[in-house]
């Protein structure tokens, strides 16, 4: 099964549901990309999926038109950004959904206060992955 997760920068949260959506099942081909991709990873987003034994320090923020002539059977955004920005897919998706999630990459205040906003956005992401993962994925493997 073929699963591609979409943001804007495709540093941070569509990173972070990638990791998550690997580590929940090695037979799922997932990818990341972002409509304007900011080309590297946020270090918050790397650091905080470690703290959980995922390492995600070897994904690529790739632009989404690397991905433009395959076909998925989900595309799935998740900010606000992506979902409008979309629509390129139609037709070569079997679903598509969106997920949103703050950007904890827009936090401010103390060092301690944007760690635990990276964690905050974290924990939701696997949470709604999985929940996607388990009620729709997985039965269909």
């Amino acid at each position: 099964m073929k699963i591609l997760i979409l943001c804007t920068g495709n540093s941070c949260r569509s990173q972070m549901a990638h990791g998550f959506m690997q580590s929940f099942d090695s037979r799922l081909t997932v990818r990341s990309a972002g409509t304007q991709a900011a080309g590297k990873l946020n270090e918050g987003a790397v650091a905080a999926m470690n703290e959980i034994g995922i390492d995600i320090s070897h994904h690529t923020s790739d632009q989404v038109e690397k991905y433009l002539d395959e076909e998925w059977d989900y595309v799935i955004t998740v900010c606000g950004g992506a979902n409008e920005a979309c629509p390129a897919f139609i037709g070569k998706v079997k679903h598509r959904l969106h997920i949103g999630f703050d950007d904890p990459s827009h936090a401010s205040g103390s060092d301690e206060f944007i760690r635990s906003e990276f964690r905050r956005v974290r924990n939701e992401i696997k949470e709604g992955f999985y929940s996607l993962y388990i009620n729709e994925i997985q039965p269909l493997l």
